[in-house]
């Protein structure tokens, strides 16, 4: 460790950069038996971890740390559990690098086509959780990436102790322990330092609060693979089987209240107010969901006993709450609904609930979000539900991923070009 923070972190970027050379052109053998021999460590390293993760947990609380960030700091043997069975899961993927795809013989006789290659160098800053550490590492292995992991100081020991996990299991497999390096310094400037190097850092993706990933990407000097905000709709449409509506109307808001994908606005077509919104308004009044309403949905929603039933203002159709409140408007038409959606959503999740499928289709062409959903949870917008093994974060942007980011999300396609001795003329 060093207090001068821009050579301690040119040494990390340096090794980082070599490293990621190395990983690029690394088996698929050898990644696979690095990810399986992290998974066994993990599993024999369960008391170890456990006594790292007391210290951080201690600290916390002695810092007054409220206590659901307190809990999102435990490295429970379940944990310890799930993070290792991910590694086992991403192992048993098929690896992207060096995938040929959509090769043409061109009249000049040349073969044009592409190829998955890594990113390089990924940068990941992240707050609390620390299996994110071992989440983030198995996705830079398989996909042939080198990643520069800085998590919050309150699981510095946790992710210390996590890391040299990693760094063993990379050195058991022949491939390089730099390939996976931890920022060991608290200090602040060393974030500021790892967004500001694109000599060695290819890209940064935050994982964490608001004020985190806007910090990243207004001072970033590399591209920033991120989102702000969550605010996700259900509208109900017109035609619609009302039961499956209360249904997945409930998940979406209620199955968590916390996750980024949890919806936190509902409209609803005015042919369905009065059919609809008692019913999602008992289950709502059930949970203690506070319900911000236009007047035509109060009007409605006031007579459901026990309903916290408030006028919504301006600001409440485009607030990320992740708590027990939701906004809710009653819409006249599919078109207003859409127009709503991409006025007032964060371009995450929005999910129609509907049996008219021309307006579903509408929905889907139509609605300007990383993922668009007919008649499902938008609790479903998540990389392993996605079928991706696991996800190093969700994108909102359109360049260069968008939704939940696995394994494809950190590489890129390079042209190819075969030949047989042609020559332009």
């Amino acid at each position: 460790m060093t207090n001068d923070i821009p050579a301690y972190m040119a040494h990390v970027g340096t090794a980082a950069r070599a490293a990621a050379t190395r990983m690029a052109a690394a088996p698929t053998a050898a990644k696979n038996t690095a990810l399986r021999a992290l998974a066994r460590r993990l599993r024999e390293a369960v008391e170890p971890l456990q006594a790292a993760n007391a210290l951080d947990l201690g600290a916390a609380r002695a810092n007054g740390l409220a206590e659901p960030m307190v809990d999102r700091l435990k490295l429970k043997p379940a944990v310890i559990e799930t993070v290792a069975e991910g590694c086992e899961q991403i192992a048993a993927m098929p690896d992207p690098i060096g995938e040929i795809t959509g090769v043409k013989r061109r009249p000049s006789g040349i073969s044009v086509g592409q190829m998955r290659v890594p990113l390089g160098v990924f940068g990941m800053i992240y707050e609390s959780r620390p299996n994110v550490t071992i989440e983030a590492a198995s996705l830079a292995i398989k996909s042939g990436n080198a990643c520069i992991l800085r998590g919050g100081s309150e699981a510095l020991q946790s992710n210390l102790a996590l890391w040299k996990l990693v760094q063993a299991a990379l050195l058991e497999a022949g491939l390089p322990a730099e390939a996976v390096q931890l920022v060991e310094t608290t200090d602040r400037a060393a974030v500021g330092r790892l967004i500001a190097m694109p000599e060695y850092v290819d890209v940064i993706i935050p994982r964490g609060g608001k004020g985190l990933i806007e910090r990243i990407s207004a001072e970033a000097r590399v591209p920033v693979i991120k989102h702000l905000d969550g605010n996700c709709h259900v509208f109900v449409d017109a035609e619609v089987d009302l039961e499956l509506a209360v249904t997945v109307t409930d998940n979406a808001k209620t199955q968590k209240y916390s996750p980024c994908n949890a919806a936190e606005s509902l409209l609803v077509h005015a042919a369905q107010a009065a059919a609809f919104l008692p019913r999602i308004g008992e289950r709502f009044a059930a949970k203690g969901v506070e319900m911000r309403c236009c007047p035509r949905a109060k009007a409605v929603l006031a007579a459901v006993p026990g309903a916290t039933v408030v006028d919504a203002t301006e600001t409440d159709w485009s607030t990320e709450y992740l708590a027990p409140i939701i906004s809710i408007k009653v819409v006249d038409s599919l078109d207003e609904a859409i127009a709503h959606v991409n006025r007032y959503g964060s371009h995450h999740t929005d999910a129609i609930l509907t049996t008219n499928h021309p307006n579903a289709m509408r929905f889907l062409r139509e609605v300007d979000s990383a993922s668009v959903m007919v008649n499902a949870s938008t609790r479903f917008a998540d990389g392993f539900e996605y079928g991706l093994g696991a996800e190093i974060g969700i994108s909102t942007d359109k360049f260069h991923a968008r939704g939940p980011v696995g394994l494809e999300g950190l590489t890129s396609m390079k042209w190819i070009v075969l030949g047989q001795g042609e020559v332009r003329t």
